[in-house]
C-alpha cells in the first residue's frame, strides 16, 4: 500500500500533471461569458497522456484518447463508454446522450491525441457541437503543431479559452520517474543526469532508458549502477540504429 501511495504521489508531482490540472480547473471555474475549450500542446513523449490520465482521475473528468480510425459515431461511442452509459442506436441519439451527461454532471471532458480529430473535419465539428450544446469544459491534448492547426478553423478557434504548453521533463521529474520505474536497481544520480540530458525532456524516453538500464544490470546479477560502471554502453536517443555493413 505504501509503495502504491508513493507511486501516485510521484505521478502527482510531475510538472505536467500540475499544468494539466491547472488547465482543467481554469476551464471549470471560468465565468459563464467565457468559452470553455482549453488546448494543451507539446512534443510527443512529454508525458501529456500520463499527466492527463492522472488529472482526469483526480478531478473525476471523462477521458478518451482519439484514434485515427474514429468516425463521429465511434467517437461518441467511446465517450459514452467512458461515461458508463449504454449507447442508443443512432448517432443523433448518442450525441444527445453525451451532451446531456456533460451538462448535468458538470464534469470536464478530456480528449487526448486530438490531432487525429483535426485531420477529420467531421470530428472537429462534432467536438464544437458537443461544447456548444453542453457548455462543458473540454480539454484538448495534442502535439506541438496543434495550435497552428486549430488557428485555421475560426469557428473552433474563437471558442478556446487558453493555450497551455506542456513542459519538457526537468531533472526533478527524472528523479521522480526513477522512483516510479526503478524499484529493483539503484541508479546513480550521475547516470540519471545523463539519461535526462539525452532524453531531451521526453518523459517516455527517460522511462525507456531507465527500463533498459534496470534490465541490463539485473541480467548481470547486480542491483547498483552509476555512470562509471555503466561505461560506454549505449542509451536510447530516439535515433534509428546505424545500418551494419557486411564485410
Amino acid at each position: 500500500m505504501l509503495e502504491n501511495t508513493q507511486k501516485v504521489n510521484n505521478i502527482a508531482a510531475l510538472q505536467n500533471v500540475g499544468i494539466i490540472l491547472l488547465a482543467i480547473k481554469k476551464a471549470m471555474t471560468r465565468p459563464d461569458y467565457l468559452p470553455g475549450l482549453v488546448v494543451v500542446h507539446g512534443p510527443s513523449g512529454y508525458g501529456k497522456t500520463m499527466a492527463s490520465s492522472y488529472a482526469a482521475a483526480n478531478l473525476k473528468a471523462y477521458f478518451v484518447s482519439a484514434k485515427a480510425i474514429w468516425t463521429r459515431k465511434t467517437m461518441l461511442q467511446a465517450i459514452l463508454d467512458e461515461m458508463g452509459i449504454p449507447a442508443k442506436r443512432t448517432t443523433a441519439e448518442m450525441f444527445d446522450q453525451v451532451c446531456e451527461e456533460l451538462s448535468c454532471s458538470g464534469k470536464p471532458l478530456i480528449i487526448d491525441e486530438f490531432d487525429y480529430c483535426v485531420d477529420c473535419k467531421g470530428l472537429m465539428a462534432l467536438t464544437r457541437d458537443i461544447y456548444d450544446n453542453s457548455e462543458a469544459p473540454i480539454i484538448l491534448i495534442g502535439e506541438e503543431m496543434l495550435p497552428s492547426k486549430l488557428a485555421r478553423e475560426e469557428r473552433f478557434h474563437n471558442r478556446i479559452l487558453d493555450w497551455i504548453a506542456a513542459a519538457p521533463a526537468n531533472m526533478e521529474d527524472a528523479v521522480k520517474l526513477r522512483m516510479l520505474y526503478c524499484d529493483k536497481v539503484k541508479i546513480g544520480d550521475d547516470l540519471l543526469e545523463k539519461v535526462w540530458k539525452i532524453s531531451e525532456g521526453r518523459v517516455r524516453r527517460i522511462v525507456v532508458n531507465l527500463n533498459k538500464i534496470q534490465d541490463t544490470i539485473l541480467a548481470e546479477g547486480k542491483n547498483i549502477v552509476d555512470l562509471a560502471s555503466w561505461g560506454k554502453r549505449e542509451l536510447i536517443k530516439g535515433e534509428a540504429p546505424a545500418i551494419r555493413r557486411l564485410s
